[in-house]
């Protein structure tokens, strides 16, 4: 792992805020797995990448369905890429052991999962291999704080 990125998105929920990284990540031809524990966030992910921008289409899969190797963004609820991903979402704000797979990983957060974030900054404060990076939304965008 060589990046690893902390996103807070403050009052908006992940699923709101998520799509806009994902469609960063299909321009710049990225796989992405998108991480959640909990089967009403996977469904709610699931329907705003198909719903929030319909005009930029944004093809996604779960990875309990057929065809999920070949998603450029996929749904799951562990960290298993059968797309091939190097760059893992973690859209709960959980930090899992196996994100350390990955080439970049972003953790997702609001106001209420500051603290759980903060443990998992300090994970890194020894580690000169990963870098980090803090984001927060601001106008709708995410803006690089750190």
């Amino acid at each position: 792992m060589e990046r690893v990125g902390f996103y807070l998105s403050g009052a908006q929920p992940v699923e709101r805020v998520l799509p806009l990284i994902a469609r960063a990540a299909k321009a710049g031809d990225q796989r992405m797995l998108v991480v959640a524990a909990d089967p009403s966030l996977v469904d709610r992910l699931d329907k705003a990448l198909w719903e929030q921008c319909p005009e930029d289409f944004l093809a996604h899969g779960r990875a309990d369905a057929p065809h999920a190797d070949r998603q450029p963004v996929l749904l799951s609820g562990d960290c298993s890429a059968a797309n091939g991903a190097r760059l893992l979402a973690l859209a709960d704000g959980q930090w899992r052991e196996e994100a350390e797979g990955f080439d970049r990983v972003l953790l997702f957060f609001d106001e209420g999962g500051k603290a759980e974030a903060r443990k998992t900054w300090r994970l890194f404060d020894q580690r000169e291999d990963v870098t980090r990076e803090f984001y927060e939304l601001e106008d709708g965008k995410w803006v690089k704080k750190a």
